[in-house]
């Protein structure tokens, strides 16, 4: 992965550490202060996983393997069409109430995920908003992230 580890400095290694530390947290969920000494540091694991998250490099990455694999399907690079769909789910306990809501036809309290996804089912854009939105209004807004990301959609 070029984009977060570079080998030119030698801390290629430590990189992909710092990488399982990262993947180990959000698959089990635990504090950054839990993270076991297999790691480094809990607080540089932390510190360069803000700095990733703030340069966005995930979202350079997801479009590369995106690309790859239309290609692979023998699809051009960019798509022209898109599905959206949206969710209600339950939140975290650590997300705060101010950005919940209820959805009243699923009976859920707490968020909702709206996505769009390609013909071939790879992610395209995501917005997460209250429950309590309205799909018609949740649509809108997805719609608005797909023509910012994509201006060669034509079909939704």
């Amino acid at each position: 992965m070029p984009v977060l580890v570079s080998p030119a400095h030698g801390r290629g290694r430590d990189r992909r550490l710092v990488l399982d530390a990262i993947f180990y947290l959000v698959l089990g969920g635990i504090a950054w202060r839990a993270l076991p000494s297999d790691f480094p540091p809990h607080q540089t694991v932390y510190v360069l996983f803000r700095r990733w998250t703030r340069g966005r490099p995930w979202c350079r990455i997801h479009a590369a393997q995106r690309e790859r694999a239309r290609l692979v399907d023998e699809r051009g690079p960019v798509p022209t069409a898109a599905v959206i769909d949206s969710q209600t789910v339950r939140a975290a306990d650590t997300v705060p109430t101010a950005g919940s809501g209820y959805d009243d036809g699923e009976k859920i309290k707490d968020r909702k995920r709206h996505i769009a996804v390609d013909t071939g089912g790879l992610l395209l854009a995501v917005v997460v908003t209250s429950a309590s939105l309205q799909d018609r209004d949740g649509a809108f807004r997805i719609a608005a992230a797909l023509r910012e990301a994509f201006s060669t959609i034509t079909l939704v």
